[in-house]
């Protein structure tokens, strides 16, 4: 089986193992780790609700990550899937949890999850915000010019310093789509919303009872892992906690195989 579109990356035979992208991001982050998955899994890769190439934003409620797992879960059951392995990265990673408090998750690998500032901390927020704004910001005004700009090692690394620490590995064109997906995400302004009302923060955290793995690069430029660790070490029962040394937030293109491992195996021992 391959189903392969904007929307969605479904492919090889096995458990279910469903991977959960970043805001702004789209399924196309976990590229460099597929061929390694597939052998071992049924993986499904979906572009989130209101991202580039994924389903329109339902009409509705405002965001907020209890919604987004909401849509999250009619997508799986959209596709077949019930109960799975996932694993998640930043917001994603918050989701994932989020699903295995409703008992959808066989396993969790939460790389970098979301949602875990302290209650009340609202200068970490809006400075998590504040890097958004200005990503979308210099993504708008170089859209144009990604192309060109990005065809060059060098400032492929700059220009992704804060989301990896060798952005020089992504290919230019998969860099130019980065920097598409975050000006074509069409649910940020309702994300700045939750986190700042505190419906986008990660809670009862100890309802979890499946096997989790936090990993977390220890090059973090937008969830660094000394302010936004502790919560999900501390709260989530039994999980288990590696650091990534050297890698940044979306570390899939700093180490592919290092993180497929880390994901297979950490299924595979939950099954």
């Amino acid at each position: 089986m391959l189903e392969l579109s904007p929307a969605l990356y479904r492919a090889g035979h096995g458990e279910p193992l469903v991977l959960v992208h970043g805001f702004t991001a789209t399924w196309r982050c976990w590229l460099p780790v597929l061929s390694l998955l597939v052998p071992r899994f049924e993986v499904i890769a979906p572009t989130l609700h209101g991202h580039d190439g994924g389903p329109a934003a339902p009409e509705g409620p405002a965001h907020s990550l209890s919604v987004a797992a909401d849509h999250l879960e009619r997508l799986l059951d959209g596709l077949g899937v019930g109960s799975a392995h996932l694993a998640g990265n930043s917001m994603g990673g918050a989701l994932a949890l989020e699903l295995a408090k409703r008992g959808r998750a066989r396993s969790v690998v939460a790389i970098s999850p979301g949602g875990g500032w302290q209650e009340g901390d609202t200068r970490e927020v809006e400075r998590i915000i504040r890097w958004f704004k200005l990503n979308q910001r210099a993504a708008r005004a170089t859209e144009r010019q990604a192309p060109r700009l990005l065809a060059r090692p060098r400032l492929r690394r700059l220009a992704l310093r804060d989301v990896m620490t060798r952005g020089h590995l992504m290919p230019t064109d998969e860099a130019v789509r980065l920097v598409r997906s975050s000006v074509r995400c069409s649910v940020v302004d309702d994300v700045y919303e939750t986190m700042r009302t505190g419906t986008g923060r990660m809670v009862d955290l100890d309802r979890i009872d499946v096997p989790v793995l936090v990993a977390w690069g220890d090059r973090d430029r937008i969830l660094p892992l000394d302010r936004h660790a502790a919560r999900f070490r501390d709260e989530v029962p039994g999980a288990e906690f590696r650091t990534l040394r050297g890698l940044g937030h979306t570390p899939m293109w700093d180490d592919a195989g290092l993180l497929a491992t880390t994901i297979a195996d950490f299924s595979a021992a939950a099954s």
